[in-house]
């Protein structure tokens, strides 16, 4: 009896052991796992939105775990929201991160958003500037004194840094703000000049504004794209011909990188496996959007100043990463 008992408790142990195998989540320790989380994104016909709320969705059924993409003033409010835990994730631009962890954040000003941490590289958000052609404006130097120019949701990347760019290059404007594709409308209803983007392309808000009408997508010239990169902390970008069907060559601009964040009191396996759901697949986050061609694990060295969640970190150096201690909360 007694070796009968021994082979059964054997068979229950082999089947346990099997059955964790083939459930694949089974093993992974959910100990203070949430019971859903939302992922800050930005206004909706924005690259955020679209992107966001993808990757919010795969995370969740790979977890599990009920999670979607919420509306937001974007990056800023992004880093306040992730930073306090009203959002487990988030998704910021380097620019407002480095500002945010150094205090000067509009959103609370003096506040150091400190626990916000970084969890993978997004893709680079290029600044870009359209306008209808009927406008006749083709480049930044036509853009006419006291133009309208509507600049995004307020704190967004756009709003932040665009308005400064465009100062910087000699620009007198008036500033507006609102959600990309009720900014499309205001263009298109003639309440708008320009729309100064800032958000990963294609952005849905142009390509669906190419479909309705006919559009310029302004470049900066050389000597303007050499200024911008030397007052703010961008680098060179080009637009690819093939990713407007307004374009019939690349589009010189600049840009910033963007990373998903993760509130750092989130535990290390949710994290980890939320990273390890987005990263593990490339193809199928591009299938999302396409801007997804550069969330790649090489990318990791895109952020030298924000901690790195210690769930993310783990995967990424699992990965072929090099993350060092010193840069992991």
């Amino acid at each position: 009896m007694k070796k009968l008992n021994v082979l059964s408790s054997a068979i229950v142990a082999a089947a346990l052991s099997a059955g964790a195998v083939a459930g694949g989540h089974s093993t992974v320790d959910k100990t203070g796992w949430p019971d859903s989380f939302t992922v800050g994104t930005a206004s909706q016909g924005g690259t955020y939105f679209a992107y966001g709320s993808g990757w919010a969705n795969l995370v969740a059924e790979e977890l599990g775990v009920s999670g979607g993409g919420e509306v937001t003033g974007g990056p800023m409010q992004n880093m306040a929201l992730v930073h306090t835990g009203d959002a487990a994730f988030g998704m910021t631009t380097m620019g407002p991160a480095r500002e945010s962890i150094d205090g000067t954040n509009p959103i609370a000003p003096g506040l150091q958003m400190t626990n916000a941490c970084a969890m993978f590289p997004m893709y680079q958000t290029p600044f870009s500037i359209t306008t209808l052609s009927s406008s006749g404006i083709t480049s930044v130097a036509d853009i006419p004194d006291g133009a309208k120019i509507g600049f995004g949701p307020a704190g967004s990347t756009s709003d932040t840094y665009f308005p400064r760019m465009l100062e910087e290059l000699g620009v007198n404007f008036e500033r507006r703000n609102g959600g990309w594709s009720d900014l499309g409308g205001q263009l298109q209803d003639g309440l708008l000049d320009v729309i100064a983007f800032a958000a990963g392309v294609p952005v849905p808000a142009v390509s669906q504004l190419e479909v309705q009408t006919d559009i310029n997508i302004i470049e900066f010239t050389e000597a303007e794209q050499a200024q911008i990169m030397d007052a703010f902390p961008v680098s060179n970008f080009e637009i690819a011909a093939d990713t407007y069907t307004t374009l019939d060559k690349p589009a010189r601009s600049v840009s910033m990188w963007n990373f998903a964040i993760a509130n750092c009191d989130l535990p290390e396996s949710f994290v980890y496996e939320a990273t390890k759901a987005v990263m593990s697949d490339n193809a199928r986050m591009v299938n999302i959007h396409k801007a997804a061609r550069s969330t790649l694990v090489e990318n990791y060295d895109k952020n030298n100043f924000m901690p790195w969640h210690p769930g993310a970190a783990k995967w990424f150096n699992e990965n072929g990463a090099s993350i060092p201690a010193n840069l992991i909360k």
